[in-house]
C-alpha cells in the first residue's frame, strides 16, 4: 500500500480489489489490446480469401498463443517505453508484436498483416469490452453471489423471528427479521442477474466503421461478415453499424445495471446502521479495534457505513459514464477515452462496498430480545387486523373506530382486547382475535422469507 497513493483503491484499499488489478489496470487493458490483435492476425491467416497471409505452422501459431498466454508485466512495460516514443499506445503494441514474432521462415511477411485495416478503436472497443466482461464475470458476480447466499442463509435462519416494521419511521404491521433479509437477497438476485445479462458488443470495421481501406485492399471479401464472425469469436456480440467508434450504448446499460445493484446494497446498508441502531444486532467485539477516540464504549457500524460511502462514489463514476460515453461528435472524439481509463476505479469501489457489507454481516449477532421487546409493546399494529375483520363482518365505520382508538395515545393489550370483546362479531372470529398478539401478527412472512 502506497501512503502516497491517490487514489484509496491504490491505497487504504488496495489489497481489497487485487482481483482486479490484472484485468482493469493499465496492464490489463494493454494485455487484451495484445490478445486483441493476436486473435485478429491468426483470423486472417486462417481465412483462406486472405491469400498473400498463408496458413500460420505449428510453430508460428505457437509463438502468437504464448504472447498472449504468458504475457508478463515486463511485456508491458516493454509497450509503455515503445509508447513513449510513439505517443500512440495502440502503435506501441503494434511494435511490440513486430519485436516478438521476429523473422523467419515461419515468419514470413506476417509483420505486414499485425494490425491489418484497423483503426485504434478496433482494438480499444474490444479490449475494453473483454475487460468489463472480465472485471463482471470473474470477479464483480461472484462476490455478489456470495453476499446473497449470505442474506438467504439469515433469511432462513430468521424466517420465524417476529420484527416491527416501520413505515414513514413509524410502529406498523409487523414482519419477521427473515422475510426483510429475503426482500434484499431477491432484489440483489435480480440486478446482479440483468448486469450478468447486458449484452457486450463490439465493432471491428475500420477508420469510420465503413471498411473503406478493407475493400479497396480485397474487394472479393465479405467483410462485414468476416467481421461478424472474429467478433463473436471472442465472444462478443457484433455491432456492424457504428462510426469510428463503438457507440458504447451497451457500456451504458452496464454501468446503468452495475449502479442499480449499487442502490439496492446502498439502501440495505441504512436499513442495517439503523437497526444496529435499534439494538437488533450486536456487533462481534475485536478488543484491539477503538470505535471513538473519546468514547471508549462505542462499537460502531462501520462496515456499513463505509459501503454506503464507496457505493456513492461507484454510482457518481457509473453514471457519468452511461450519460458521458453514448455521445460522440460527428465520426469521433477522443472525451470517451479519458473515461474510460477510470472504469476499474468505479468497479473498484463497488467490489469494496460488497466486501464491506459480507464482512458487516459477519460481524453481526441478533439480538432476539431487543426485536421481541419491539414488537410485543406496540399493540397499535392490530388495528390493522381488528379493523379488516370488522369489514368482513359488516361492522358500520371500522377503520374510524381503529382510529378513534389508537390514533396519537398509548394502546395496550388490554384496550385493545377490551374493544374486540365490545364487536358484534362471530364468536370465533372474536376468539382469534384476542389470541392474536403482535408477534403472531406476521402474516404469510416466514413462508416468504424461506421461498428466497
Amino acid at each position: 500500500m502506497s501512503l502516497k497513493a491517490l487514489s484509496p483503491v491504490d491505497g487504504r484499499y488496495a489489497s481489497k480489489v487485487n482481483s482486479l488489478r490484472g484485468i482493469c489496470s493499465e496492464y490489463g487493458l494493454i494485455r487484451y489490446r495484445v490478445l486483441v490483435e493476436v486473435r485478429w492476425l491468426q483470423w486472417l491467416s486462417d481465412e483462406p480469401s486472405i491469400k498473400e497471409l498463408a496458413p500460420f505452422s505449428m510453430l508460428m501459431k505457437g509463438v502468437l498463443n504464448r504472447i498472449v498466454d504468458e504475457f508478463s508485466f515486463d511485456d508491458a512495460q516493454w509497450i509503455k517505453k515503445a509508447e513513449s516514443k510513439t505517443n500512440h499506445d495502440v502503435k506501441a503494441v503494434e511494435c511490440f508484436l513486430r519485436d516478438r514474432i521476429g523473422s523467419g521462415s515461419d515468419v514470413r511477411n506476417a509483420g505486414d498483416f499485425i494490425h491489418f485495416g484497423c483503426t485504434s478503436e478496433d482494438v480499444n472497443n474490444l479490449a475494453y469490452a473483454l475487460m468489463l466482461r472480465g472485471a463482471r464475470d470473474e470477479v464483480l458476480a461472484p462476490a455478489m453471489k456470495e453476499l446473497a447466499a449470505k442474506l438467504r442463509a439469515l433469511a432462513n435462519a430468521h424466517a420465524e423471528l417476529p420484527m416491527l416494521s416501520r413505515t414513514h419511521g413509524q410502529a406498523a404491521s409487523p414482519t419477521t427479521l427473515g422475510k426483510e433479509m429475503a426482500n434484499v437477497a431477491a432484489r440483489l438476485v435480480r440486478a446482479q442477474k440483468q448486469l450478468s445479462s447486458v449484452e457486450l458488443r463490439g465493432k471491428w470495421n475500420g477508420a469510420v466503421g465503413n471498411f473503406n481501406a478493407h475493400v479497396v485492399a480485397y474487394p472479393e471479401v465479405d467483410w462485414p461478415e468476416l467481421s461478424r464472425q472474429f467478433v463473436q469469436s471472442l465472444g462478443l456480440d457484433p455491432n456492424v453499424l457504428t462510426t469510428q467508434i463503438e457507440p458504447h450504448d451497451w457500456t451504458a446499460e452496464y454501468a446503468h445495471a452495475l449502479e442499480r445493484y449499487n442502490t439496492v446494497l446502498l439502501g440495505f446498508c441504512r436499513d442495517m446502521w439503523g437497526y444496529i441502531s435499534l439494538g437488533y444486532f450486536r456487533q462481534h467485539v475485536n478488543r484491539d479495534e477503538v470505535g471513538s477516540s473519546t468514547m471508549p464504549h462505542k462499537v460502531n457500524p462501520i462496515d456499513f457505513e463505509n459501503a454506503e460511502g464507496n457505493l456513492g462514489v461507484s454510482s457518481a463514476l457509473l453514471s457519468h459514464f452511461a450519460a458521458k460515453l453514448p455521445v460522440s461528435r460527428w465520426q469521433r472524439d477522443l472525451s470517451d477515452s479519458t473515461v474510460q481509463r477510470n472504469f476499474g476505479t468505479a468497479l473498484a469501489h463497488s467490489l469494496i462496498a460488497v466486501q464491506s457489507v459480507k464482512k458487516g454481516l459477519e460481524k453481526l449477532q441478533v439480538n432476539p430480545e431487543a426485536i421481541a421487546n419491539d414488537v410485543d409493546s406496540a399493540w397499535e399494529v392490530l388495528a390493522e387486523a381488528v379493523q379488516t375483520v370488522m369489514r368482513r363482518y359488516g361492522i358500520a365505520e371500522p377503520y374510524e373506530k381503529l382510529k378513534s382508538l389508537t390514533r396519537g395515545r398509548p394502546v395496550t393489550k388490554e384496550v385493545m382486547q377490551d374493544f374486540v370483546r365490545s364487536l358484534d362479531i362471530p364468536e370465533d372470529a372474536r376468539r382469534r382475535l384476542l389470541e392474536l398478539t403482535p408477534s403472531a401478527y406476521t402474516g404469510a412472512a416466514s413462508q416468504l422469507a424461506r421461498s428466497v
